[in-house]
């Protein structure tokens, strides 16, 4: 299943294709195994708090959000073998390619939204 996000705070689309990992399995898995991700496509892993980039490919770029989807921590440009310490009130985290931060000029305290 794919949705939208939308930064609601600057009125912004980040990502239209924008894939969500809730089960055990698809949260293990992440991004790992694949090579890259367009411009427009995204990855929601629902309850986390920390994440780590180890056996990826490719830099990300990522948003820890909170059960409100206010954005309480962000990483550019985060490379392969990094690992992230825990996000005290974040529930979830968006993994976005390298660049959509700058691009769209995320901050700490936006309101994002998940939708059609």
């Amino acid at each position: 299943m794919t949705q939208r996000l939308v930064n609601r705070s600057k009125n912004s689309t980040l990502a239209t294709r924008m894939a969500i990992a809730s089960g055990l399995f698809a949260r293990l898995k992440g991004l790992l195994g694949k090579s890259g991700l367009a411009q427009g496509e995204a990855l929601w892993i629902d309850r986390c708090n920390s994440i780590h980039t180890c056996f990826m490919r490719f830099p990300i770029d990522v948003v820890f959000v909170d059960d409100r989807m206010m954005v309480r921590k962000i990483h550019r440009n985060l490379p392969p073998w990094r690992l992230t310490w825990p996000v005290l009130k974040a529930s979830s985290v968006i993994e976005m390619p390298a660049g959509t931060l700058q691009t769209h000029l995320i901050e700490v305290g936006d309101e994002l939204h998940v939708g059609d």
